[in-house]
């Protein structure tokens, strides 16, 4: 799933060493005593250049903060790197998977216990259930999430009227969904609807929403430390109408080249867009041609939607754990309040943080990004994007197996409970 770089959440594979590894290094004290604590993240330099600027409104007399800089492609090699060498910088960015992984491996340090407690940086400042998916199944907390990402239907505004179709709101149907992207279709798009995290790796875990909506059961009962998948009555017949829009051309099908969705978007050649809140701070610098909204995911009855986080983490052999404490709360609680207003690319974990990202988007007239982003934090009911586990990638090669021939009609809908047994044997076989 592509998306900016800011709320990318990066999943760690097997890099080959770099050159620029000697770049990386844990916090250390300087000739005076002070304390420095190293960062390093996955931003542009725009990006990081507010963030260099937020930071230095950091005072402590003890503590000295240096943004460590690397260029910000690549960087899970980087940071694979970094991990062999032993020279991760005392806060890096991470993604949910990274710090689980990281945290079962015992590479992080562990916060749970500077985490808990009452105060104003604690885990109950933080949106609701978001720091559950930080925690491996003992308790500790080797990162603490900064962004959250949240998803929803992009629509051509012009599109929908010229088709007669209202226009996609909070509470409205899968089913609406269908219709609309039938009719944009025989209106001349190519495809009323492209909706990548529906008819790739993660589709298994989009197609919940429809299930968990109606009263069913999700696909897997946790993405993080899960004991079993399931295919429910209600699963498969969510997964029915997406095949029928797929084979009536309503819908993309699997394999669609996403590679330039959110230009094509932006050029009025695709009506509706499954994607994340993250395209609104790339429309602000390069505005569409069309007008555009951005609503919830649909539903069958109650909300539920898909989420996940980025956040910081921070290595076991970090050399003052109480510095590097205070400039990560400072980070999550501070910084993104002085960059959100420039760069409105998500809205923060830390929840009073948040109004910083919600003020940005009202002043640039985003009301529909900032009413979806608010719907989706407020959803009773919601789902993990993919297995965050170890052997998530075993689990990837039967969905890769199975899932795009089911949603292209050529295998049928019962070889869900095929794949899904077999995914049920990999989850036993790594309890």
């Amino acid at each position: 799933m592509k998306r900016t770089l800011h709320v990318a959440g990066v999943l760690l594979a097997a890099g080959g060493l770099l050159a620029t590894s000697a770049c990386g290094g844990s916090s250390g004290n300087e000739s005076g005593g002070k304390t420095t604590v190293t960062v390093m993240t996955w931003e542009s330099n725009a990006t990081n250049q507010l963030i260099d600027k937020a930071l230095a409104g950091f005072h402590d007399p003890d503590i000295t903060v240096k943004r460590i800089d690397t260029p910000n492609g690549n960087y899970s090699d980087k940071l694979a790197s970094l991990t062999q060498a032993k020279k991760l910088p005392d806060l890096f960015w991470c993604g949910n998977d990274t710090e689980l992984q990281y945290s079962g491996q015992g590479l992080l340090t562990d916060w749970s216990g500077k985490l808990s407690g009452s105060g104003d940086f604690t885990a109950d400042s933080f949106a609701p259930n978001v720091m559950e998916n930080w925690k491996t199944a003992d308790g500790k907390i080797g990162g603490v999430p900064s962004l959250m990402n949240t998803y929803g239907i992009w629509y051509d505004i012009d599109a929908f009227k010229a088709a007669g179709i209202p226009l996609p709101a909070a509470g409205w149907t899968w089913d609406d969904m269908y219709a609309a992207a039938d009719k944009l279709h025989k209106k001349g798009a190519k495809y009323g609807l492209v909706a990548d995290a529906m008819t790739a790796l993660d589709g298994p875990f989009s197609a919940s929403l429809y299930s968990l909506s109606a009263g069913g059961k999700p696909f897997a009962d946790s993405v993080h430390q899960p004991t079993k998948a399931t295919i429910d009555a209600t699963y498969t017949e969510g997964v029915g109408k997406l095949v029928a829009g797929i084979k009536s051309g309503a819908v993309a099908p699997p394999g669609y080249d996403i590679s330039n969705q959110q230009s094509l978007f932006a050029a009025g050649e695709i009506p509706m867009l499954w994607s994340g809140q993250w395209l609104a701070s790339a429309y602000l610098t390069d505005k569409p041609k069309i007008k555009y909204g951005f609503a919830p995911l649909p539903q069958v009855d109650k909300a539920a939607t898909l989420y996940d986080a980025v956040g910081i983490c921070t290595p076991s052999y970090t050399k003052n754990a109480d510095a590097t404490f205070k400039v990560l709360s400072y980070l999550d609680s501070t910084v993104w309040t002085k960059v959100l207003p420039d760069s409105p690319v998500a809205v923060p974990a830390y929840t009073a943080a948040q109004d910083a990202y919600y003020n940005a988007l009202d002043k640039a007239e985003l009301t529909t990004v900032a009413a979806t982003v608010k719907a989706d934090l407020d959803a009773p009911l919601t789902m993990g994007v993919r297995f965050t586990t170890q052997w998530a990638s075993q689990s990837n090669d039967l969905i890769t197996a199975y899932w795009p021939d089911i949603l292209n009609g050529k295998k049928p809908l019962s070889d869900l409970q095929t794949m899904t047994d077999k995914i049920n044997d990999v989850i036993k076989s790594n309890g």
